[in-house]
């Protein structure tokens, strides 16, 4: 009876361990990494406001923070008192040289008025019925009028020059400090922190109210939507393996479960390396293994240094 009961219970072991699966190994295995970005201050001075924390979702775009510009408004404010200063003596050259325009038109108007009273007095003159004086006395106004009319042209172009050479002079000292207002403006737009990328923010090295510089680091932000498996695999899995294959990728889950997500290879590096210490590969005996790149899409579970493995089938 008891042999009995001990070929019973191995039968069934022989039975249990027939049916449980064969867990294939993995191709390659390797860390998750992501794209961080650091974003630096662009202005210096205390920073007022800083609605950042680690963990955060940030989106493009989005206003993160402002740096004190008060020393930047005041400089401005200086530079445009110089600028409104500078400009008062630039000369209205339309204005001036109008006053020749008008004299000049008066000049050709009474010279109309003459040559009307000329063509009077010569019939006058035809007839007898006039001095041949009245006419040359009309002749010598006309004469005169077209010689101050020559004069007045001759001022307005002398003037017109003068006035232009001020306008050049005023306009020289004008345009640097446009620019400057300007140079100050850019700065101004640039004291506020504008988050550049959409992601996760992993690191925060700054506190509000803290004194900033340019080029200060303030935060660190990943963005996760995407992330890349750092993987390495020997020389002869290469030919197994190409950039935009499709392939399989999974990461622990609970109960001893593979967690499984699809993948696209990016990269492939074009040079070994040797097996960093943090890697495990199918073969332990090879020293040189090949670095690549696999696209993942996040779910949500992925982070930043997580191991994972890759099957090529």
């Amino acid at each position: 009876m008891k042999l009995l009961y001990k070929g019973l219970i191995g039968s069934v072991l022989t039975i249990q361990i027939a049916c449980q699966p064969t867990e294939e190994p993995a191709d390659a295995y390797g860390n998750f990494e992501a794209v961080e970005t650091i974003v630096s201050a662009e202005a210096t001075g205390a920073l007022q406001q800083f609605t950042v924390d680690e963990g955060q979702s940030l989106t493009a775009g989005q206003g993160v923070g402002r740096i004190d510009t008060r020393q930047l408004v005041l400089r401005k404010a200086q530079l445009q008192a110089s600028e409104q200063a500078v400009r008062s003596r630039t000369p209205d050259v339309a204005a001036q040289l109008s006053a020749y325009d008008q004299q000049i038109a008066v000049q050709q108007q009474q010279l109309k008025t003459l040559q009307r009273e000329k063509e009077r007095a010569q019939n006058l003159l035809d007839a007898g019925a006039a001095p041949a004086k009245q006419l040359d006395d009309i002749v010598a106004q006309m004469d005169l009028i077209q010689k101050q009319i020559v004069l007045i042209r001759q001022q307005r172009v002398a003037q017109a020059s003068a006035l232009g050479t001020q306008r050049s002079g005023t306009s020289a000292e004008q345009a640097p400090l446009v620019e400057q207002v300007r140079q100050i403006d850019d700065q101004i737009s640039k004291a506020s922190v504008i988050n550049p990328v959409a992601g996760i923010v992993t690191v925060k090295y700054v506190e509000p109210g803290e004194v900033v510089t340019y080029g200060k680091a303030l935060y660190k932000i990943a963005g996760l939507d995407y992330i890349t498996l750092r993987a390495y695999v020997s020389g002869d899995q290469l030919v197994k393996v190409k950039t935009g294959r499709q392939v399989n990728v999974f990461v622990d889950a609970p109960d001893n479960q593979l967690k499984p997500y699809k993948g696209t290879v990016t990269w492939i590096s074009a040079r070994a390396e040797f097996t960093p210490k943090i890697i495990q590969t199918k073969d332990e005996r090879v020293n040189l293994v090949y670095a690549m790149k696999i696209r993942v899409k996040n779910d949500g579970s992925l982070k930043i240094g997580m191991p994972g493995e890759v099957k090529f089938r």
